[in-house]
């Protein structure tokens, strides 16, 4: 992999590597960071704060990256992934909860409601699912409730900056809800939201491990972790965490 900056930073010549960087990928982060802010001023304080969050704690994430004994993905496509992530919660941060009426503009009144409560408040699912039950559709069941919820988000993918709103909220549910389902779609769905709670390391990390049955070993290969204990301890702190959550939320184990 040709990267010269991570043989610099490795020399322990930080500003010469990060030289490096900036030199060859500068247009990279640029182009990512259009893809979703348009105005030059917004564009220049992000990649300012892209450039402050790359360098912090003695270039942390770029050690991390270069430490990796595997790398699962090309250092442009990671780079470009980092500054997607760090664009979404400088407009989080910028925007706060600002309406965004205009995209809801035309929606039938129930799924206005689901963009308010989803969208704009920032609600779960589960959340704008009690909501709109408890004030505005005591009847109505929660299979409807999701079908008017991915009719929501399909509107929303139509609209202008629909790829930004998609970005700032969580994704649809993927829960089934055939009739006959063994599954509570209700506790499938908590179980989904409270896997969203998880950071992506530990989410990729109990994916390979728990479903998958990768190896702990690999496992720690392919996430960067030191050995197969970090793994271990990574799946049962995040077990730890999903069954509180669950619990919490009054999810029985019988019900998934």
């Amino acid at each position: 992999m040709d990267e010269p900056w991570i043989a610099l930073l490795a020399a322990g010549d930080p500003e010469r590597a990060w030289d490096a960087l900036i030199g060859r990928y500068r247009r990279l982060i640029f182009s990512a960071i259009r893809h979703y802010a348009s105005e030059p001023d917004d564009v220049m304080d992000v990649f300012a704060c892209v450039c402050e969050a790359l360098r912090e704690d003695d270039f942390r994430r770029l050690r991390s990256y270069a430490a990796q004994p595997i790398h699962r993905a090309r250092f442009g496509t990671w780079l470009v992934t980092v500054v997607r992530h760090l664009t979404i919660d400088w407009i989080r941060h910028r925007d706060g909860r600002r309406r965004l009426s205009a995209v809801a503009e035309g929606m039938p009144p129930l799924r206005r409601r689901i963009f308010e409560l989803v969208f704009e408040e920032r609600c779960s699912h589960v959340q704008a699912y009690e909501t709109i039950r408890a004030r505005d559709g005591p009847a109505m069941s929660f299979q409807e409730f999701l079908r008017e919820l991915r009719a929501t988000y399909e509107t929303v993918a139509q609209r202008r900056r629909g790829h930004i709103l998609r970005d700032l909220v969580p994704p649809p549910p993927e829960v089934v809800t055939e009739p006959g389902e063994d599954i509570d779609p209700r506790a499938a769905l908590e179980m989904e939201e409270a896997l969203g709670t998880l950071d992506a390391e530990d989410r990729l990390v109990l994916q390979l491990y728990v479903v998958d049955e990768v190896s702990a070993a690999a496992v720690a290969r392919i996430a960067g972790l030191p050995n197969a204990k970090a793994v271990y301890n990574r799946v049962y702190r995040s077990l730890a965490v999903l069954r509180e959550r669950l619990e919490r939320v009054g999810v029985r184990r019988e019900d998934l």
